[in-house]
Protein backbone atom coordinates (compact mmCIF):
# COMPACT_ATOMS: atom_id res chain seq x y z
CA UNK A 1 0.00 0.00 0.00
CA UNK A 2 1.28 3.79 -0.71
CA UNK A 3 1.42 6.31 2.00
CA UNK A 4 -0.03 9.95 2.52
CA UNK A 5 3.83 10.67 2.31
CA UNK A 6 4.92 8.63 -0.57
CA UNK A 7 1.90 9.80 -2.38
CA UNK A 8 2.91 13.33 -2.36
CA UNK A 9 6.06 12.42 -2.96
CA UNK A 10 5.14 10.98 -5.89
CA UNK A 11 2.96 13.44 -7.54
CA UNK A 12 6.15 16.40 -6.29
CA UNK A 13 7.86 14.46 -9.05
CA UNK A 14 6.12 15.02 -11.82
CA UNK A 15 5.10 12.48 -14.60
CA UNK A 16 7.97 9.70 -15.77
CA UNK A 17 8.42 6.79 -17.63
CA UNK A 18 6.76 5.11 -14.81
CA UNK A 19 4.25 7.26 -13.57
CA UNK A 20 1.08 9.11 -15.01
CA UNK A 21 -1.41 11.91 -13.53
CA UNK A 22 -4.56 11.75 -15.14
CA UNK A 23 -8.40 13.00 -14.17
CA UNK A 24 -10.89 10.48 -13.29
CA UNK A 25 -13.29 11.67 -16.01
CA UNK A 26 -11.11 10.41 -18.87
CA UNK A 27 -12.31 8.49 -21.53
CA UNK A 28 -12.10 4.47 -21.08
CA UNK A 29 -9.65 4.10 -24.06
CA UNK A 30 -7.43 6.74 -22.76
CA UNK A 31 -7.25 4.99 -19.46
CA UNK A 32 -6.20 1.87 -21.51
CA UNK A 33 -3.78 3.29 -23.64
CA UNK A 34 -1.57 4.62 -20.92
CA UNK A 35 -1.99 1.28 -18.71
CA UNK A 36 -0.90 -1.06 -22.20
CA UNK A 37 1.80 1.39 -22.56
CA UNK A 38 2.72 0.88 -19.13
CA UNK A 39 2.92 -2.79 -18.95
CA UNK A 40 4.89 -3.48 -22.31
CA UNK A 41 7.83 -1.47 -20.59
CA UNK A 42 8.61 -1.41 -17.07
CA UNK A 43 5.12 -1.18 -15.48
CA UNK A 44 4.18 2.18 -13.76
CA UNK A 45 1.40 4.02 -12.34
CA UNK A 46 -1.51 6.04 -13.46
CA UNK A 47 -2.42 8.48 -10.64
CA UNK A 48 -6.53 9.34 -10.95
CA UNK A 49 -7.60 12.82 -9.50
CA UNK A 50 -4.51 14.62 -10.31
CA UNK A 51 -4.09 17.25 -12.91
CA UNK A 52 -0.98 17.01 -15.29
CA UNK A 53 0.34 20.25 -13.12
CA UNK A 54 0.01 18.10 -10.14
CA UNK A 55 -2.71 19.94 -9.00
CA UNK A 56 -4.77 16.81 -6.90
CA UNK A 57 -8.72 17.61 -7.94
CA UNK A 58 -9.58 14.54 -6.32
CA UNK A 59 -12.24 11.73 -7.17
CA UNK A 60 -15.97 12.32 -9.04
CA UNK A 61 -16.78 9.34 -11.21
CA UNK A 62 -18.93 7.05 -8.99
CA UNK A 63 -17.74 3.38 -9.07
CA UNK A 64 -14.61 4.31 -9.97
CA UNK A 65 -12.57 0.89 -9.30
CA UNK A 66 -15.24 -1.04 -11.19
CA UNK A 67 -15.17 0.93 -13.77
CA UNK A 68 -10.97 0.53 -13.95
CA UNK A 69 -11.40 -3.45 -13.66
CA UNK A 70 -13.69 -3.21 -16.81
CA UNK A 71 -11.24 -1.06 -18.85
CA UNK A 72 -8.29 -3.50 -17.97
CA UNK A 73 -10.49 -6.24 -18.78
CA UNK A 74 -12.61 -5.32 -21.83
CA UNK A 75 -10.39 -2.76 -23.59
CA UNK A 76 -6.82 -4.53 -22.86
CA UNK A 77 -5.56 -7.64 -24.76
CA UNK A 78 -4.69 -10.04 -23.21
CA UNK A 79 -6.28 -8.34 -20.40
CA UNK A 80 -4.54 -7.13 -17.72
CA UNK A 81 -5.43 -7.02 -13.58
CA UNK A 82 -4.22 -3.95 -11.92
CA UNK A 83 -3.94 -3.10 -8.50
CA UNK A 84 -6.29 -0.53 -6.68
CA UNK A 85 -5.99 1.65 -4.43
CA UNK A 86 -7.35 5.17 -2.88
CA UNK A 87 -5.68 7.54 -0.54
CA UNK A 88 -7.06 10.37 0.70
CA UNK A 89 -4.15 13.40 0.23
CA UNK A 90 -5.37 15.31 2.90
CA UNK A 91 -5.41 18.41 0.74
CA UNK A 92 -9.24 19.44 1.46
CA UNK A 93 -10.01 16.13 2.06
CA UNK A 94 -9.93 15.14 -1.95
CA UNK A 95 -8.76 11.37 -2.63
CA UNK A 96 -6.51 9.97 -5.18
CA UNK A 97 -7.06 6.51 -7.20
CA UNK A 98 -3.74 4.98 -8.25
CA UNK A 99 -3.78 2.11 -10.99
CA UNK A 100 -0.65 -0.24 -10.37
CA UNK A 101 0.16 -2.42 -13.45
CA UNK A 102 3.36 -4.31 -13.16
CA UNK A 103 5.64 -5.24 -16.59
CA UNK A 104 3.58 -7.97 -18.69
CA UNK A 105 4.36 -11.17 -19.49
CA UNK A 106 2.84 -10.43 -23.06
CA UNK A 107 2.60 -7.52 -25.19
CA UNK A 108 -0.63 -5.46 -24.32
CA UNK A 109 -2.68 -4.15 -27.04
CA UNK A 110 -5.43 -1.08 -26.59
CA UNK A 111 -8.43 -2.66 -28.06
CA UNK A 112 -10.79 0.46 -29.70
CA UNK A 113 -13.23 0.49 -32.95
CA UNK A 114 -12.45 -3.39 -33.34
CA UNK A 115 -8.45 -2.51 -33.86
CA UNK A 116 -5.47 -3.26 -31.69
CA UNK A 117 -3.24 -0.87 -30.77
CA UNK A 118 0.22 -1.93 -29.37
CA UNK A 119 1.55 1.19 -27.20
CA UNK A 120 5.15 1.96 -25.59
CA UNK A 121 6.19 4.14 -22.57
CA UNK A 122 8.90 6.57 -23.88
CA UNK A 123 9.97 9.20 -20.97
CA UNK A 124 6.43 11.19 -19.98
CA UNK A 125 3.95 10.06 -23.51
CA UNK A 126 2.81 6.45 -24.36
CA UNK A 127 2.45 6.38 -27.97
CA UNK A 128 1.98 3.48 -30.58
CA UNK A 129 5.30 1.28 -31.28
CA UNK A 130 6.96 1.22 -34.32
CA UNK A 131 7.41 -2.33 -36.71
CA UNK A 132 10.78 -2.57 -34.91
CA UNK A 133 9.85 -1.84 -31.50
CA UNK A 134 6.82 -4.16 -31.87
CA UNK A 135 8.61 -7.15 -33.17
CA UNK A 136 11.28 -6.51 -30.58
CA UNK A 137 8.52 -6.12 -27.62
CA UNK A 138 7.27 -9.87 -29.11
CA UNK A 139 10.84 -11.34 -29.06
CA UNK A 140 11.39 -10.04 -25.43
CA UNK A 141 7.99 -11.74 -24.25
CA UNK A 142 8.97 -15.04 -26.23
CA UNK A 143 6.18 -14.84 -28.46
CA UNK A 144 8.52 -14.00 -31.71
CA UNK A 145 11.48 -15.93 -32.79
CA UNK A 146 13.89 -13.82 -34.73
CA UNK A 147 15.92 -17.10 -35.61
CA UNK A 148 12.76 -18.52 -37.23
CA UNK A 149 12.03 -15.40 -39.99
CA UNK A 150 12.98 -16.40 -43.23
CA UNK A 151 15.33 -14.44 -44.59
CA UNK A 152 14.90 -12.87 -48.11
CA UNK A 153 16.03 -13.69 -50.92
CA UNK A 154 17.61 -17.03 -49.65
CA UNK A 155 17.51 -20.67 -50.87
CA UNK A 156 18.84 -23.72 -50.81
CA UNK A 157 21.56 -23.19 -52.61
CA UNK A 158 22.84 -20.63 -50.16
CA UNK A 159 23.60 -23.25 -47.66
CA UNK A 160 26.67 -24.91 -47.49
CA UNK A 161 25.85 -28.52 -48.17
CA UNK A 162 29.16 -30.24 -46.50
CA UNK A 163 28.45 -28.51 -43.36
CA UNK A 164 24.85 -29.81 -43.13
CA UNK A 165 26.42 -33.31 -44.40
CA UNK A 166 28.52 -33.15 -40.90
CA UNK A 167 25.65 -32.15 -38.79
CA UNK A 168 22.65 -34.68 -39.89
CA UNK A 169 25.23 -37.41 -40.72
CA UNK A 170 28.05 -36.96 -38.14
CA UNK A 171 26.80 -34.94 -35.45
CA UNK A 172 23.24 -36.14 -35.60
CA UNK A 173 23.82 -39.66 -36.53
CA UNK A 174 21.10 -39.45 -39.53
CA UNK A 175 20.72 -40.48 -42.74
CA UNK A 176 20.49 -37.80 -44.97
CA UNK A 177 19.22 -37.61 -49.10
CA UNK A 178 21.62 -37.13 -51.86
CA UNK A 179 23.19 -34.18 -52.67
CA UNK A 180 20.72 -33.75 -55.97
CA UNK A 181 17.60 -34.55 -54.12
CA UNK A 182 16.37 -31.40 -53.36
CA UNK A 183 12.88 -32.09 -52.49
CA UNK A 184 14.11 -34.58 -50.13
CA UNK A 185 16.80 -31.62 -48.64
CA UNK A 186 14.04 -29.23 -48.19
CA UNK A 187 11.48 -31.22 -46.61
CA UNK A 188 14.28 -31.97 -43.92
CA UNK A 189 15.46 -28.51 -43.34
CA UNK A 190 11.89 -27.46 -42.84
CA UNK A 191 11.19 -30.18 -40.54
CA UNK A 192 14.50 -28.82 -38.77
CA UNK A 193 13.64 -25.31 -39.12
CA UNK A 194 16.93 -24.24 -40.35
CA UNK A 195 14.30 -23.86 -43.94
CA UNK A 196 10.42 -22.54 -44.10
CA UNK A 197 8.48 -22.84 -46.48
CA UNK A 198 9.35 -19.67 -47.78
CA UNK A 199 13.20 -20.27 -47.75
CA UNK A 200 16.21 -20.40 -45.18
CA UNK A 201 15.59 -19.13 -41.97
CA UNK A 202 17.70 -16.40 -39.77
CA UNK A 203 19.23 -19.34 -37.90
CA UNK A 204 19.55 -21.67 -40.76
CA UNK A 205 21.79 -19.00 -42.74
CA UNK A 206 23.95 -18.16 -39.26
CA UNK A 207 24.58 -21.70 -38.98
CA UNK A 208 25.20 -23.17 -42.23
CA UNK A 209 25.21 -20.41 -44.80
CA UNK A 210 27.78 -20.46 -47.79
CA UNK A 211 27.98 -16.57 -47.19
CA UNK A 212 26.02 -15.27 -44.41
CA UNK A 213 26.89 -11.68 -44.25
CA UNK A 214 25.66 -11.04 -47.71
CA UNK A 215 21.82 -11.76 -46.17
CA UNK A 216 22.45 -10.94 -42.90
CA UNK A 217 25.05 -7.73 -42.57
CA UNK A 218 25.06 -8.26 -38.87
CA UNK A 219 26.35 -11.88 -38.50
CA UNK A 220 29.91 -11.51 -37.53
CA UNK A 221 32.35 -10.58 -34.97
CA UNK A 222 33.89 -7.00 -35.20
CA UNK A 223 37.11 -7.94 -33.48
CA UNK A 224 40.31 -5.59 -32.70
CA UNK A 225 42.69 -5.47 -30.23
CA UNK A 226 44.36 -2.11 -28.42
CA UNK A 227 48.32 -2.78 -27.14
CA UNK A 228 47.16 -0.63 -24.20
CA UNK A 229 43.70 -0.51 -21.75
CA UNK A 230 42.11 2.27 -23.55
CA UNK A 231 40.50 2.33 -27.28
CA UNK A 232 42.88 4.57 -29.70
CA UNK A 233 43.32 4.46 -33.47
CA UNK A 234 46.10 2.26 -33.89
CA UNK A 235 45.56 -0.96 -32.87
CA UNK A 236 47.21 -3.92 -33.18
CA UNK A 237 44.73 -5.86 -35.25
CA UNK A 238 40.97 -4.70 -36.51
CA UNK A 239 39.41 -7.90 -38.24
CA UNK A 240 35.61 -8.44 -39.24
CA UNK A 241 35.13 -12.34 -38.76
CA UNK A 242 32.95 -13.27 -40.95
CA UNK A 243 31.80 -17.13 -42.51
CA UNK A 244 29.05 -19.50 -40.72
CA UNK A 245 29.03 -20.02 -37.09
CA UNK A 246 29.97 -23.89 -36.89
CA UNK A 247 33.12 -25.62 -38.45
CA UNK A 248 33.35 -27.62 -41.36
CA UNK A 249 34.90 -31.18 -39.62
CA UNK A 250 36.16 -34.05 -41.35
CA UNK A 251 35.55 -37.58 -40.22
CA UNK A 252 37.64 -37.60 -37.37
CA UNK A 253 36.09 -34.54 -36.00
CA UNK A 254 39.02 -32.82 -36.94
CA UNK A 255 38.05 -29.01 -37.93
CA UNK A 256 38.54 -28.71 -41.66
CA UNK A 257 36.90 -25.04 -41.86
CA UNK A 258 36.59 -22.96 -39.02
CA UNK A 259 33.40 -21.56 -37.43
CA UNK A 260 33.05 -17.69 -36.50
CA UNK A 261 33.81 -19.41 -32.90
CA UNK A 262 36.99 -20.73 -33.97
CA UNK A 263 37.90 -17.69 -35.61
CA UNK A 264 37.44 -15.27 -32.41
CA UNK A 265 39.26 -17.62 -30.60
CA UNK A 266 42.31 -17.36 -33.25
CA UNK A 267 42.22 -13.53 -32.67
CA UNK A 268 42.55 -13.62 -29.00
CA UNK A 269 44.95 -16.24 -29.36
CA UNK A 270 47.44 -14.01 -31.44
CA UNK A 271 46.82 -11.20 -29.58
CA UNK A 272 47.61 -12.17 -26.10
CA UNK A 273 50.79 -13.40 -24.82
CA UNK A 274 50.96 -16.35 -22.66
CA UNK A 275 51.40 -16.46 -19.07
CA UNK A 276 54.89 -18.25 -17.78
CA UNK A 277 55.19 -18.82 -14.41
CA UNK A 278 57.88 -21.15 -12.62
CA UNK A 279 56.41 -24.60 -11.48
CA UNK A 280 58.63 -27.08 -9.64
CA UNK A 281 61.69 -25.83 -11.62
CA UNK A 282 60.40 -25.50 -14.92
CA UNK A 283 58.92 -22.89 -16.44
CA UNK A 284 55.08 -23.79 -17.66
CA UNK A 285 53.21 -21.25 -20.34
CA UNK A 286 49.49 -20.88 -19.68
CA UNK A 287 46.85 -18.67 -21.84
CA UNK A 288 46.18 -15.60 -20.53
CA UNK A 289 42.25 -16.73 -20.80
CA UNK A 290 41.36 -20.03 -19.67
CA UNK A 291 40.51 -21.67 -23.34
CA UNK A 292 36.79 -23.01 -21.76
CA UNK A 293 35.61 -19.69 -20.00
CA UNK A 294 36.59 -17.85 -23.33
CA UNK A 295 34.94 -19.80 -25.58
CA UNK A 296 31.73 -19.98 -23.72
CA UNK A 297 31.17 -16.02 -23.67
CA UNK A 298 32.02 -15.79 -27.31
CA UNK A 299 29.43 -19.21 -27.73
CA UNK A 300 26.53 -16.89 -25.54
CA UNK A 301 27.29 -13.91 -27.58
CA UNK A 302 26.40 -15.23 -30.63
CA UNK A 303 23.69 -17.53 -29.94
CA UNK A 304 22.05 -15.19 -27.50
CA UNK A 305 22.06 -11.72 -29.03
CA UNK A 306 19.41 -9.76 -30.39
CA UNK A 307 19.42 -10.60 -34.41
CA UNK A 308 16.57 -8.09 -34.64
CA UNK A 309 19.22 -5.54 -33.83
CA UNK A 310 20.94 -4.95 -37.18
CA UNK A 311 23.45 -2.18 -36.91
CA UNK A 312 25.92 -3.61 -34.95
CA UNK A 313 27.85 -6.95 -34.79
CA UNK A 314 29.08 -8.94 -32.27
CA UNK A 315 32.71 -7.00 -30.88
CA UNK A 316 34.93 -8.84 -29.37
CA UNK A 317 37.77 -6.35 -27.95
CA UNK A 318 41.12 -6.73 -26.61
CA UNK A 319 42.96 -4.62 -24.18
CA UNK A 320 46.40 -5.30 -22.66
CA UNK A 321 45.04 -5.97 -19.01
CA UNK A 322 40.96 -6.87 -20.16
CA UNK A 323 38.95 -8.77 -22.63
CA UNK A 324 35.51 -7.87 -23.13
CA UNK A 325 32.61 -9.73 -25.40
CA UNK A 326 29.84 -7.50 -26.67
CA UNK A 327 26.39 -8.88 -27.27
CA UNK A 328 23.94 -6.53 -28.87
CA UNK A 329 20.40 -6.18 -27.18
CA UNK A 330 19.14 -6.54 -23.77
CA UNK A 331 19.27 -9.86 -22.00
CA UNK A 332 16.11 -12.11 -23.04
CA UNK A 333 13.38 -12.92 -20.87
CA UNK A 334 13.91 -11.29 -17.51
CA UNK A 335 17.14 -12.47 -17.46
CA UNK A 336 19.28 -10.77 -15.23
CA UNK A 337 23.49 -10.45 -14.25
CA UNK A 338 22.93 -11.85 -10.65
CA UNK A 339 20.38 -14.57 -12.62
CA UNK A 340 23.03 -15.58 -14.76
CA UNK A 341 25.74 -15.84 -11.47
CA UNK A 342 23.30 -18.77 -10.31
CA UNK A 343 22.93 -20.20 -13.60
CA UNK A 344 19.74 -19.66 -14.75
CA UNK A 345 18.58 -20.53 -18.07
CA UNK A 346 16.58 -18.79 -21.04
CA UNK A 347 16.88 -19.01 -24.43
CA UNK A 348 16.11 -15.93 -27.38
CA UNK A 349 17.32 -18.13 -29.82
CA UNK A 350 16.57 -21.53 -28.99
CA UNK A 351 17.29 -23.41 -32.36
CA UNK A 352 20.93 -21.81 -32.21
CA UNK A 353 21.52 -23.01 -29.17
CA UNK A 354 20.15 -26.52 -29.90
CA UNK A 355 22.72 -26.72 -32.42
CA UNK A 356 25.60 -25.67 -30.69
CA UNK A 357 25.01 -28.01 -28.19
CA UNK A 358 24.59 -30.53 -30.65
CA UNK A 359 28.08 -29.56 -31.60
CA UNK A 360 29.38 -29.55 -27.83
CA UNK A 361 29.67 -25.95 -27.42
CA UNK A 362 27.59 -25.79 -24.89
CA UNK A 363 26.44 -27.88 -21.84
CA UNK A 364 23.43 -29.76 -21.10
CA UNK A 365 22.89 -28.64 -17.66
CA UNK A 366 22.86 -25.00 -18.79
CA UNK A 367 25.62 -24.01 -16.33
CA UNK A 368 28.54 -22.90 -18.63
CA UNK A 369 28.78 -19.07 -17.09
CA UNK A 370 28.58 -20.19 -13.43
CA UNK A 371 31.30 -23.15 -13.80
CA UNK A 372 33.22 -22.02 -16.93
CA UNK A 373 33.50 -18.52 -17.18
CA UNK A 374 33.05 -17.43 -13.25
CA UNK A 375 34.85 -20.67 -11.29
CA UNK A 376 37.04 -20.54 -14.76
CA UNK A 377 38.58 -17.38 -14.25
CA UNK A 378 38.35 -17.73 -10.42
CA UNK A 379 40.49 -20.82 -11.00
CA UNK A 380 43.08 -19.50 -13.34
CA UNK A 381 43.65 -16.09 -12.27
CA UNK A 382 41.34 -15.39 -9.08
CA UNK A 383 39.33 -12.71 -11.04
CA UNK A 384 35.70 -12.08 -10.79
CA UNK A 385 34.33 -11.99 -14.41
CA UNK A 386 32.45 -8.84 -14.96
CA UNK A 387 28.69 -9.46 -16.66
CA UNK A 388 27.45 -6.41 -17.39
CA UNK A 389 24.28 -5.03 -18.76
CA UNK A 390 24.11 -1.73 -20.56
CA UNK A 391 21.08 -0.19 -22.57
CA UNK A 392 21.25 -2.21 -25.87
CA UNK A 393 24.46 -4.48 -24.93
CA UNK A 394 25.32 -7.46 -22.32
CA UNK A 395 29.32 -7.24 -21.93
CA UNK A 396 31.60 -10.17 -20.53
CA UNK A 397 34.57 -8.82 -19.13
CA UNK A 398 37.59 -11.33 -18.24
CA UNK A 399 40.82 -9.96 -16.32
CA UNK A 400 44.07 -11.02 -17.08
Amino acid sequence: MTTRTELMEIIANGENSGVEFKRDDLRTQDLAKELAAFSNLQGGMVLLGVEDTGTITGLTRDGLEEWVINVCRDKIRPAIVPFFEVIRSGKDDKDVAIVHVTRGYDVHALWHNNTNRYLMRVGTQSREATQEELARLFQQRGSLRAELRPVSGAALANLDLRRLRNYFNDIRQQDVPASEDSAAWRSLLINTEIMTDEGVTVGGMLMFGKTPNRFLPHAGIDAVAYSGTEQDYDAQERSSLRGPMVPLLSEGDDIVENGLVEQALDFVQRNTRGVVKAQGGRRIGRPVYPHDALREGIVNALIHRDYLLTSTDVQLIVYSDRLEIISPGRLPNGITPDRMRFGTRAARNQLLKDIMRDYRYLEHMGMGIPRKIIRGMKEHNGTEPGLIELDERFVVRLRS
